[in-house]
């Protein structure tokens, strides 16, 4: 199995990666938004960009911050709205199985 981006950034360069993660916190943290809110928020613009590894990444994120099925496909098909079928097409499925796979 190839390694994916993330070993390989933390091998690569950890410094920047660390900086990374601790400013992505600080963002979630801050953000004014609760935790399930700010998941939602980001399934959908990650959906928009066809991002499908982060919104399976995430979708389990969102369901453990409390949102449920439906919300993830709202968040996920909002999309629809902005940048047409691609995000959904690519994303939907994908943030569906990894919902009930989420614990």
């Amino acid at each position: 199995m190839a390694a994916n981006f993330f070993e390989v950034w933390s091998k690569e360069s950890p410094e920047t990666m660390k900086a990374f993660m601790d400013f992505a916190g600080a963002l979630q943290t801050n953000s004014g938004l609760d935790a399930k809110t700010f998941q939602l928020v980001y399934l959908a613009l990650q959906a928009s960009r066809g991002a499908v590894d982060s919104v399976k990444a995430h979708t389990g994120f969102a369901k453990k911050a409390g949102a449920t099925r439906e919300e993830v496909r709202g968040a996920i098909a909002t999309t629809l709205m902005f940048c047409g079928i691609n995000g959904v097409a690519d994303c939907l499925v994908e943030a569906m199985e990894a919902y009930d796979a989420a614990e």
